[in-house]
């Protein structure tokens, strides 16, 4: 098969790895793709190491309407069997257009749990023969907002384990981060924004502070809340244990460097970043919401507690502070379980299962 994928996304967060790890695992099995993406993206510049076909297609978003026609014209020369598009930074919109007006069949991922009009829904997926959630709670919200059932499938997002099993070098770590050995160590990895719910965590360990808790919490990412969240921080006298990182390419090298890591997102697609801590071996706390729970197994890679219950986060995370070795046995089913239920291999042999599922049509 000839597929072309269309991602818009202009950083390398999960999603966009995702889309690595897809048309990479094709390629090993002779499927010929190329990846359409802004020039000097995240994605971009991965690809290319990767030496993955790529074309360069600047998208300014969902009105662009010159994206789509430019991209009706590369389908039009390149001819490919299937389109599948995958962010919604323009590339659902328009790539399902540019797909329908060179008549060739596309599908869709959904990666992401938040609701939108009924309206919207049914014109974003309706040039899609199949939209393709990364959650039971994605498809959830995909059939609650009007989409056909029968248009969705559920295939979850992978992580390649192998990649997070060797041994960490933690001298290097201490090092970057200015960590003194023995320090209780705790990471976050998400977009500051809302939903990803960090004021809940900076709540959280405000009372461990007030308890004489110590330890570190190093948070990465960027967003619109880092002003906010770092007031916060300060106004609650967090700066000797709360560390804000920034973006860092280079997380999946220290991943499993951290004792705990915690997701406290309120809304999720899944939670690549959970999968990765998990095949690391590093046991995960978050809120049950959207398809956390689908990452992580409650009790068995990790402690799932209720949406913005700031309380039950705190002792949650101090329950696992005080037992390494209930913190040991939570990591290693964690990464069993990825090895078990989140292989690549799976996750791209249902893509093709679909991909000629709907040729076949």
């Amino acid at each position: 098969m000839k597929i072309l994928h269309v991602e818009t996304g202009r950083h390398l967060y999960g999603g966009p790895q995702q889309v690595l790890y897809l048309v990479s695992a094709l390629a090993e099995r002779g499927h010929e793709g190329t990846l359409i993406c802004p020039p000097g993206s995240g994605i971009d510049a991965a690809a290319r190491a990767l030496t993955l076909p790529v074309r360069n297609l600047f998208c300014a978003g969902d009105l662009d309407l010159p994206f789509a026609y430019r991209l009706t014209q590369y389908i039009n020369e390149s001819k490919p069997d299937l389109v599948h598009c995958h962010s919604r930074r323009g590339a659902d919109i328009l790539g399902g257009l540019a797909a329908s007006f060179a008549d060739v069949p596309a599908v869709v991922s959904r990666r992401v749990d938040n609701t939108e009009l009924r309206v919207v829904a049914a014109l974003r997926y309706r040039p899609f023969r199949r939209v393709i959630a990364i959650s039971d709670a994605v498809a959830t919200v995909l059939r609650e907002h009007g989409v056909d059932a029968e248009k969705i499938e559920v295939i979850r997002d992978a992580i390649d384990a192998s990649a997070f099993a060797a041994e960490p070098d933690r001298d290097a770590f201490r090092e970057a981060f200015g960590i003194a050995e023995g320090t209780f160590v705790m990471a976050a990895a998400g977009q500051l924004i809302p939903r990803k719910g960090h004021r809940y965590l900076l709540d959280a360990v405000a009372e461990l502070v007030k308890a004489g808790r110590r330890f570190r919490l190093i948070i990465f990412g960027e967003g619109h809340l880092e002003g906010p969240l770092r007031a916060q921080a300060a106004e609650a006298g967090l700066g000797d244990h709360v560390q804000f990182a920034g973006f860092r390419d280079d997380l999946d090298r220290y991943m499993g460097c951290f004792d705990l890591f915690v997701h406290p997102a309120l809304a999720e697609g899944l939670g690549v970043v959970t999968l990765k801590a998990a095949a690391s071996g590093v046991p995960v706390v978050g809120f049950d919401a959207g398809g956390v729970p689908e990452a992580v197994a409650h009790d068995e890679s990790g402690l799932l507690v209720p949406p913005e219950d700031t309380a039950a986060l705190r002792d949650a995370i101090a329950s696992l502070m005080d037992d390494s070795e209930r913190r040991q046995q939570l990591g290693a089913r964690g990464r069993q379980r990825m090895l078990d239920e989140f292989s690549i291999d799976t996750m791209a042999d249902k893509h093709i299962e679909l991909y000629e599922s709907v040729l076949n049509e």
